[in-house]
């Protein structure tokens, strides 16, 4: 059975996740462009900082911290932000990101927090494609979407 391209680059981002320094939960992200990879990424500590996974242990964790709260406390890059941070910004226009999680060995949702949503919407990302609990695939179309209603601070579905 042939691969689609979403499902291809899925599993590339599934791949990318594996490199992730994080204790709590793992994610991957590849950008894309007329089919070919314009940049990638994983959550791990920023460059030249000691990972949690180097550290054996996450602040988060000892805080109890609740995922999506507190970014700030975290040393971590996101997957969505590295992957964006290592393409051109000519690129990266109408182009695709792809992000995979998972956590405990299971889908993990890999839509994008707040953070994330303003850096996809400044580099004119067109389509995110991503994983979600269930391990269901989802796509948003960035030129279409509410972002006033994504980046709120109320409980949102997309």
């Amino acid at each position: 059975m042939r691969l689609s391209w979403d499902d291809y680059f899925l599993k590339m981002a599934e791949t990318a996740c594996l490199r992730s320094t994080c204790l709590r939960a793992q994610f991957g992200a590849v950008l894309v462009k007329n089919h070919t990879v314009i940049g990638t990424g994983y959550n791990g500590a920023a460059s030249g900082v000691k990972s949690c996974l180097e550290k054996g242990d996450c602040v988060r964790d000892k805080l109890n911290i609740a995922s999506g709260e507190h970014y700030e406390i975290c040393h971590s890059v996101h997957a969505e932000a590295n992957a964006i941070i290592r393409a051109s910004f000519d690129l990266m226009n109408d182009s695709t990101l792809y992000i995979f999680g998972i956590q405990n060995e299971k889908p993990r949702s890999g839509m994008p927090c707040f953070m994330c949503w303003r850096m996809i919407f400044n580099a004119g990302i067109g389509k995110v494609v991503y994983l979600d609990d269930a391990g269901q695939k989802q796509v948003v179309n960035v030129k279409v979407v509410d972002r006033g209603r994504i980046l709120s601070y109320a409980v949102q579905e997309i």
